[in-house]
C-alpha cells in the first residue's frame, strides 16, 4: 500500500496570526512533503524487501546504508514531517503541567529548556532538525540531526517535539532569521500537548 501525504489538523491559514503564513504551509506541506512521499513510493515500488514494511521499519532498515541513502532521505523526511505537522498548533505555546514539571526537573527551568532547544536548532549547520527527546533512561534531552535524520533512525530516544530547520520551513516568513523562527515556534506554535502525549 502506497504512503500518502497526511492532511493537516488545521487549515493552511490557521497559523498565520502566530507567525507561519498560509504560503509557507502550502509550499511546505503541499509541495515539499508531497515530493518526499512521491519519491519514497517510487523507491519502495522498485525494492521488493521494503514492500509491506511500515514507515518506521523502512527508516530503521535504510539508515546508514550508503546504497539506500536515497530511500532513507525520503523515508526520514516523510516521518519527520508527519511529526512536525503534529508539533504545530493554532493554540500552541502552552505547556501542560506534567510536561512542565519534567522540563524543570531535567533542564532546570522552562527557559533553560527553550535556550537549549534554540541552541540546537540554530547550531545545526545547513539543513536539519532540532528535537526534544525522551532518552532511553527516561530523562528528557535536546538533540539536533542533519538533513532527514531523526532520533528514531539513530536510536537516540523517543521524539517528543521536532522542529524543521530547513530553509524552506521559514524563509517566506523569517527570511534568514532562523533564531526568530525558533523562538516563535517555541512560544507560539509548539504543540506541547502533542509532546506530552509522546512521553512514555
Amino acid at each position: 500500500m502506497a504512503f500518502e501525504l497526511p492532511a493537516l489538523n488545521f487549515s493552511h491559514s490557521a497559523l498565520a496570526d502566530r507567525g507561519m503564513s498560509q504560503e509557507t504551509l502550502e509550499l511546505h506541506h503541499d509541495k515539499h512533503h508531497q515530493a518526499y512521499v512521491t519519491a519514497l513510493n517510487g523507491f519502495v515500488e522498485k525494492t521488493a524487501d521494503l514492500q509491506g514494511k511500515t514507515l518506521e521499519e523502512i527508516v530503521v532498515a535504510t539508515y546508514g546504508d550508503p546504497a539506500r541513502e536515497g530511500i532513507f532521505n525520503q523515508a526520514g523526511q516523510h516521518w519527520n514531517h508527519i511529526h512536525f505537522w503534529n508539533a504545530l498548533s493554532p493554540q500552541g505555546g502552552g505547556i501542560p503541567r506534567a510536561l512542565e514539571s519534567r522540563l524543570i526537573a531535567d533542564f532546570g527551568s522552562v527557559d533553560d529548556f527553550k535556550a537549549a532547544f534554540k541552541a540546537a536548532a540554530t547550531g545545526q549547520f545547513g539543513s536539519g532538525w532540532a528535537w526534544l527527546i525522551q532518552k532511553p533512561d527516561g530523562s528528557l534531552g535536546v538533540t539536533k540531526t542533519p538533513n532527514g535524520v531523526n532520533p528514531l533512525a539513530i536510536g537516540e530516544g523517543t521524539a517528543l517535539l521536532g522542529l524543521d530547520v530547513w530553509e524552506h520551513s521559514y524563509y517566506v516568513d523569517f527570511r534568514n532569521r532562523r533564531p526568530d523562527y525558533v523562538t516563535n515556534f517555541l512560544d507560539n506554535l509548539a504543540n506541547y500537548e502533542f509532546a506530552a502525549s509522546n512521553l512514555a
